[in-house]
Formats: structure tokens, sequence, C-alpha cells
């Protein structure tokens, strides 16, 4: 998909997928298709692959490597790829990115370096050493509260005057942004909410979509929030996002991506593995989460 394309027709629920894992902690493809084939009969918009929620962090580069490599291949073009490929290393985030260029992804999702607390000016060549050097469209992602530093709008207007760098997921819940960006951006930059509570109303502020995590578990339901949010009809909008809200808070009560993960095990979509650091959801928190899932209508075959 070409660039312009890809600007024209990215818009609405796009999954934060998780990566299933087998009891012995390897990546299980066969559930991965069977997740993915699940969003795409869902109407979900589009897929983010090795992502926070899908434990970047602790694949290893062969593994992240092919799992981007088995998406394309089962989705076969039917709704975009976006690969996640950030690290808190520049050279490390091309290489990544560079290995993945071969294959039919849509476009990069990279975050901000954690750990390393770059400044704003560290930040833009960061990012524009990236998108000198890669062949697909970067999106930047904005996430301070794992990451330590927070890519401040004026220096997104910087980033997005490079015509490789298309986007942003910003998880920062602050919905003010979304005007800031587009006066300093224009209205062809294309702005991603990353914060599943906020996000209806990010859309109806002018945002494009969503990087979601409660899709993961809701599809059809975040699907149609995103369309009418899109529509621009925000009775409806809030309607539909109604029963969503305790999956949006909930999903929250430990570490992404734990809660959805056991959530998504509830479902019998796959395993709910982790790989450490991260331990299986407590069980003091796991009736919030059911609870949240049957609220939302997710627990009776129809998520």
């Amino acid at each position: 998909m070409s660039l312009e394309s890809l600007k024209q027709s990215l818009r609405g629920s796009l999954v934060a997928l998780v990566t299933p894992m087998s009891p012995d902690g390897a990546v299980d493809y066969e559930a991965f298709e069977r997740l993915i084939e699940h969003h795409i009969a869902a109407g979900t918009d589009g897929l983010v692959i090795a992502g926070t929620t899908g434990e970047s962090a602790t694949l290893s580069k062969p593994e992240h490597i092919d799992l981007v490599r088995r998406a394309v291949e089962i989705v076969k073009q039917r709704v975009p790829v976006i690969a996640g490929t950030g690290s808190n290393s520049t050279a490390q985030t091309i290489a990544l990115s560079q290995a993945i260029d071969k294959f039919a992804v849509d476009a990069y999702l990279i975050v901000t370096p954690y750990y390393n607390k770059p400044t704003q000016e560290g930040l833009y060549q960061h990012y524009m050493a990236i998108a000198d050097t890669v062949k697909k469209p970067v999106m930047l992602y904005n996430v301070p509260g794992r990451t330590a530093v927070d890519l401040l709008p004026a220096t997104v207007a910087r980033l997005a005057v490079h015509g490789n760098i298309f986007a942003i997921k910003e998880a920062t819940g602050d919905v003010s942004r979304v005007a800031e960006i587009q006066q300093g951006c224009g209205k062809d930059f294309l702005q991603f909410s990353g914060d599943d509570a906020t996000a209806r109303e990010y859309m109806l502020l002018g945002g494009h979509g969503v990087i979601s995590v409660t899709t993961n578990v809701a599809p059809k339901q975040m699907q149609a929030m995103c369309a009418a949010a899109l529509a621009g009809d925000a009775d409806k909008a809030a309607e539909l996002d109604a029963p969503l809200s305790s999956l949006h808070r909930d999903l929250f009560v430990e570490s992404n991506p734990i809660p959805v993960k056991w959530a998504v095990a509830k479902q019998g979509l796959c395993d709910g593995t982790l790989r450490l650091p991260l331990t299986e959801l407590s069980a003091v928190n796991q009736p919030a989460v059911e609870a949240a899932l049957t609220k939302a209508s997710a627990l009776e075959g129809d998520a």
C-alpha cells in the first residue's frame, strides 16, 4: 500500500494484538493465526503486531521478525498491518526495521526511547535518523507513562515535515493535544489515541482512531464505537462506549498486558501465558476483569 493510500484508509479501531504463547513460553503460532482471523471477521480496522501489548520487550529478534512475517502472510493485505520496531537504541531500531522492510507491513510503530530519557533534540534526531533509513512509513509512539520521556507537540511538528513520518500514537490521555498537533502538523498527519478511556473523545475532536487494548476482547464493540465517533455521532458513540468503560479501566488494573492476556484466555482464544518478569493476573483482580467482560458482552461469543 502506498503512503497516500495508507493515509486515506487507516482509520478506526486498530488492535494492539497480544502475542499468544504456549505454556512452555514459546510463541503459539496456531493461536496467533486464530486471533488474527477472529479480528478480521469482527471488523477490526487494522493490526499492530509486537507492540507493548504484544510483549515486544521479551521477544528475541528472530521471534520478533518471524511474528511480523507470519502476520502479513496470514493477513494477505485484508487489513493494514503495523509492526512495532522501536527500542531505546537508534541503531537497534533501524536494524530491526530494516530486517522487516522486505515484508508487506504497511508501517512501523516506533516508541520513544525508554530509559535513556533523551532531550527533545535527541528525540528529533532519533526519529529523523530512522525515517531517513527505513523504507516503510513511520508512526511515532508517545507513551510517557512507560518511557519517562514525553514527545512534545512542537517536536512532533518538526518531525511531521519528513515525508516518511505520517502519524502518531498519542498515549498521554491528553485530548487537548489533538488540536495542538493538528495545528502544527496539518490535517493530513494522522493521529491515533493510545488510551482507550479517552479514545472516543479523542476521535470526536479530530483524531483518526485508536490503537487499542480493549479491542483484543471486544473487537466488534470497539469498531462500532469508533465508526460512530469518526462519523461525528457523539450520542451514538457515547452509548456504544458506555458498556466498554469498565474494560478501558480494568484492563489496566495491573500492568498491561497482564489483565488483557488473562481476559483473552478467559474468552478461550489463547493460553494466558506471559513471559517473566510479567506474571499472571492476581486472583484478587480477576473478578473485576471478568465483570468488565460481562458488562461489555464479551463473554457471550460475540466479542
